[in-house]
């Protein structure tokens, strides 16, 4: 009786042992076998999105905009220029020109050289929201920087955020250098603003814009921009890197420190008239109105229109289509030339 009861316990124990391996397999087993399926992710890992490299437009930092000195003596000494998101260059007295080097979240140690200020400038400091750095000033920008409430660093007064370079053998004129924590800590004690909601002056693209497929589209490998007798651009399409070297008088500019040629992404340019209103010659430019121009990209040029209601509002370019102006993703420079100047937009001969 005992060895059939064993019998039995043993038959029932191989039973159970039997379904729960077909449960296994049926069940437990299928579920791996899913999850183990290829091609199928549970959890994909989330794609990187593509961010605009110029700009952070998420950022409400403040732009910093900085007269740099463009005479001839001083070219060669020029530097941080390539940190710079927007450069603008105009004509002042004697057909020299200065620039406007604008920046924003950049961390520029050494930015130069830098000189005074000259009025209209104040239009584009202004339509970019910035603290306007300069190292002394004409009578007329002394005026409008007062009366404008202009947030202003001033090297002749406020001293400390600037020093010279002694070790060059030129005019002391032309050796004064600034950087960007050392603007940063004057903006702060001079208590100025150092946010910005202001929209950017330009929209950009995170994608390459095709510049070759719009109405009224050139080749642009070589770009000449005559200011005067004194001063001559040259901008040069590097297919490479798919940027413009830039050239000042038939030599190619590079960064005094670090030796990087200086190159923009977009080069904006249009006339303006302009005029002495001093017996010094100094300039004043009619630069509200309207006019036409060109937007240079990626070795290509397209004509557009430009627009200033006011001094301090913000310059509108369009295509000639009525649509405002996408840019591509990097730096730009805009060229005012004087009015009736010769500008010259070249292919490369093959």
């Amino acid at each position: 009786m005992k060895l059939r009861w064993g019998r039995i316990i043993f038959a029932l124990f191989i039973l159970v042992v039997i379904i729960g391996v077909i449960v296994y397999f049926v069940f437990f087993n299928k579920k791996e076998v899913e999850e183990e399926e290829p091609g199928v992710v549970e959890n994909p890992a989330p794609i990187e999105e593509k961010k605009l490299q110029i700009l952070d437009l998420e950022s409400d930092s403040r732009s910093i905009a900085v007269m740099i000195n463009n005479h001839k003596t001083a070219q060669p000494l020029q530097t941080g220029l390539n940190d710079a998101y927007l450069v603008y260059e105009i004509v002042v007295e004697g057909g020299i020109t200065r620039m406007l080097a604008v920046f924003k979240d950049a961390d520029t140690e050494t930015i130069g050289t830098v000189r005074s200020s000259r009025h209209y400038f104040l239009d584009y400091a202004q339509e970019n929201d910035a603290v306007y750095v300069h190292y002394g000033w004409s009578p007329q920008a002394e005026e409008d920087i007062y009366n404008l409430g202009i947030n202003n660093i001033n090297g002749m007064v406020d001293g400390a955020p600037f020093w010279r370079d002694t070790s060059l053998d030129v005019p002391t004129e032309h050796t004064v250098y600034t950087s960007i924590e050392d603007l940063e800590q004057s903006i702060e004690d001079k208590g100025y603003r150092a946010t910005s909601d202001e929209d950017t002056l330009l929209k950009y693209s995170i994608d390459e814009i095709d510049l070759s497929i719009m109405d009224g589209a050139t080749k642009a490998d070589e770009i000449e921009i005559e200011y005067s007798d004194y001063q001559t651009n040259t901008f040069v399409y590097d297919e490479v890197n798919k940027v413009y070297k830039k050239y000042s008088n038939g030599e190619e500019r590079k960064d005094y420190v670090t030796g990087e040629t200086f190159t923009a992404k977009n080069i904006i340019t249009y006339q303006v008239s302009n005029y002495s209103m001093d017996s010094y010659g100094r300039q004043e430019i009619e630069n509200v109105g309207r006019g036409e121009g060109y937007l240079i990209s990626n070795g290509y040029a397209v004509p557009i229109t430009w627009e200033k209601d006011a001094p301090s509002r913000q310059t509108v370019y369009k295509f000639l289509n009525g649509e405002e102006i996408t840019v591509n993703d990097g730096n730009t420079y805009i060229q005012i030339q004087p009015e009736n100047k010769n500008i010259e937009i070249s292919q490369k001969m093959s």
